[in-house]
């Protein structure tokens, strides 16, 4: 019966994959998390005809469906099941019409990024003098601040990446303790408002630069130290930016992710631009394992309107391989 079991279950695989429109949002999703109606926009049909493909690739188990607020948000399933079954497609041969569709949604899938960078960019440029305001409306900073200092210790800071850094605060308060700091934004205002408030006193150890945290302007292996404060929930694919800043720190290297808890204000998605409302322990700790980092810490800071989560992970060292002597 188990057998029996198991045999369904690859079928159901197989029949989910059957139809071109359903191939067609396993390989967008391949490439990041979309809601359904971003799918229905790339594939051009209507959201409810998406939906009810959608419904059966969740059912064939390729596919997880996750509710936030109003919106429903897709990604590919990473059992084994799943994992060989995207194997085997990319073995397959692709015809010749096939590979216009794929190519045509990749098109739009970019025109769906570019919108979602779009929107985030006009509100980071229309908001910038106010940020630190804005910041302060949902947990206390001074509070924060504390519990962060608390979390990385009294022990030198080596190269701090200061990710998302806003109106520089973070690569001012901690400036003292890093060797040097690299203030990384996106957005050119930012990095303008970040460069007039940095004091005289710290100017020689903090640089600046341009840069997107899925694609960060560093070498591998070159920081000690990264801070992303509420920067993540702006992420389309959180884990993607968490991997790549992991990528920049050295062995032992830490990375300190400040955000909020799982929350339904569903006005600061529509009116602030975030793409993620909150993160649980769980998500992160997955994604850290992910990356090649360890769970170190986590605290939790209550109150105000909103929940503020302090995730702190370190970058596990590669394991020294040993050689072996011939002979021996």
């Amino acid at each position: 019966m188990a057998d029996d079991g198991r045999m369904q279950g690859q079928i159901d695989l197989f029949r989910a994959l059957a139809d071109p429109t359903r191939l067609r949002i396993v390989h967008l999703l391949r490439e990041m998390e979309l809601a359904v109606g971003e799918i229905a926009l790339v594939v051009g049909q209507s959201q409810p005809r998406v939906s009810r493909h959608v419904r059966i690739l969740v059912e064939s188990g390729l596919v997880d469906r996750r509710k936030e607020g109003s919106w429903v948000f897709l990604s590919l399933c990473r059992e084994a099941a799943s994992e060989a079954l995207l194997a085997l497609l990319d073995a397959a041969p692709l015809a010749d019409s096939e590979r216009l569709w794929i190519d045509a949604d990749q098109a739009r899938l970019a025109a769906v990024r570019a919108e979602r960078a779009r929107v985030a960019e006009d509100y980071f440029a229309s908001h910038a003098e106010q940020w630190d305001a804005l910041r302060s409306l949902y947990v206390p900073e001074a509070q924060v601040e504390s519990a962060m200092a608390a979390m990385l210790g009294d022990a030198p800071l080596g190269l701090l990446l200061d990710i998302g850094t806003g109106t520089g605060r973070m690569a001012r308060l901690f400036a003292g303790q890093a060797a040097s700091v690299v203030a990384i934004d996106r957005s050119a205002e930012m990095l303008r408002l970040a460069r007039g408030k940095l004091p005289e006193l710290v100017a020689d150890k903090v640089r600046f630069l341009a840069g997107d945290f899925n694609a960060l302007p560093l070498p591998s292996a070159s920081a000690d130290t990264a801070i992303l404060h509420q920067v993540l929930h702006y992420a389309q694919a959180p884990e993607r930016a968490i991997a790549e800043i992991a990528r920049t720190l050295r062995d032992e290297g830490r990375l300190l992710i400040v955000d909020f808890a799982p929350h339904e204000r569903e006005e600061l998605r529509v009116r602030d631009a975030h793409a993620r409302l909150g993160f649980s322990d769980q998500q992160i700790t997955t994604w850290f394992a992910a990356a090649g980092l360890a769970m170190e810490r986590i605290e939790t800071l209550a109150g105000g309107a909103l929940t503020v989560k302090l995730w702190l992970g370190q970058r596990r060292a590669a394991p020294v391989r040993q050689l072996r002597v011939a002979g021996s």
